[in-house]
């Protein structure tokens, strides 16, 4: 049985299951912008490792000014390599036409999971645990999701970050219940349902568009879904 739950955040309740990379990528087709998968993922990694070694986003940072950070990392690394050579004046407009198709697609998922957690709520207290650049409650509310999580676990405040099973020892010990009643819920098969799995908690895995084309054992989360609402259904049958 299970009596609270624990959410992952980016993947999760953000892009329906898929790698923020593929999600990307895809943006990146979609404007047109001329570069191959190759090229872009080097930049991809490029900003992560930036932003994870930089304390450039701030806690007040909205996830549109996090997103249009990324955005200008990841290009600026793409013109200063040769892989795409433009103008100042088309580098931005090329800028901020992505940040504007990602960032409605992003409010469009995060209203369809705000239903979902309305949903989950009268029966359950969830807590959200989340690699993240210490800015997830500011996030939040702009997401109008602050109001749903017991207690905020992020990676950049507590010192720890995913795959460490801690993350998700925090979670537990903040719902107050033992692992073996809590089922977490993720996109990322190592860095949520591994560890999670690791200390005693059931598991669900939203499974989208990965990063690699990697094949996972699928028998080991007790669930594996491909839709948040599906969630509702589960812990229904659950009560």
């Amino acid at each position: 049985m299970t009596r609270g739950l624990i959410f992952d955040y980016g993947g999760t309740i953000d892009t329906r299951g898929d790698h923020w990379g593929k999600v990307l990528w895809k943006g990146y087709e979609r404007c047109e912008i001329p570069i191959t998968e190759e090229q872009f993922r080097e930049a991809y990694v490029h900003a992560e490792r930036t932003l994870g070694r930089n304390p450039i986003i701030q806690p007040s940072y909205t996830f549109r000014k996090t997103l249009d950070m990324k955005l200008r990392i990841e290009m600026e690394h793409l013109m200063t390599q040769g892989y795409w050579n433009v103008s100042e004046e088309e580098y931005k407009a090329k800028h901020d036409q992505l940040l504007d198709l990602l960032y409605g697609e992003v409010c469009q998922v995060v209203g369809e999971s705000r239903s979902v957690l309305d949903v989950l709520k009268e029966s359950h207290p969830m807590v959200l645990v989340s690699n993240f650049y210490g800015n997830i409650s500011t996030v939040l509310k702009e997401f109008a999701l602050d109001g749903y999580f017991k207690s905020i676990i992020e990676s950049a405040v507590v010192g720890i970050r995913k795959p460490d099973p801690r993350l998700f020892g925090l979670g537990v010990e903040a719902l107050g219940l033992p692992a073996g009643d809590v089922t977490v819920v993720g996109d990322s098969f190592y860095k949520d349902i591994l560890p999670a799995k690791k200390i005693g908690c059931h598991t669900i895995w939203i499974k989208g568009l990965g990063w690699t084309d990697e094949q996972y054992d699928e028998t080991v989360p007790d669930k594996v879904i491909e839709r948040l609402d599906e969630l509702i259904d589960i812990f229904k049958e659950n009560k």
